[in-house]
């Protein structure tokens, strides 16, 4: 995508693939892994052997995640935008359609998790909430 800077481009795919999909990695994980395999892909096909190259490459890579870290750290703002924020997935005993939809869960995944943590039924979920690094937390209604 011309005049698209890759950083803006590798979040608004983070966005798109949903937290699910990405679970067993957090999405800054995701992001550096694929932009320092292009880096090596780049030298690679271009033959640019040089170890000047790849250790400029690298640290531009760290400096921004590290400045990427900091930035979200300070600005809850960014933070959302770029990790997103939690989802209620069901609210006492009820599912929320809608946001189940959006995060493109089905009904029995939602029951799936909530078997793995040994709960029988919705009926005994206060809340399930679908987490910023994609795991669903439920708390028991009382």
């Amino acid at each position: 995508m011309a005049g698209v800077p890759d950083s803006l481009v590798f979040v608004f795919l983070m966005r798109v693939v949903g937290k699910r999909e990405l679970s067993t990695m957090e999405p800054s994980d995701v992001v550096l892994l694929v932009v320092i395999g292009d880096l090596v892909q780049n030298g690679v096909t271009q033959s640019d052997y040089s170890v000047t190259g790849i250790v400029l490459a690298a640290g531009t890579v760290g400096l921004l995640a590290t400045a990427t870290a900091f930035v979200t750290y300070r600005s809850t703002r960014i933070r959302n935008v770029v990790e997103g924020e939690p989802v209620i997935l069901v609210q006492n005993g009820q599912t929320i359609d809608r946001n189940l939809k959006n995060e493109r869960l089905t009904l029995d995944e939602l029951m799936e998790q909530a078997r793995l943590q040994q709960i029988e039924s919705l009926d005994e979920v206060k809340w399930a909430v679908l987490e910023k690094n994609g795991s669903i937390s439920f708390i028991e209604q009382k």
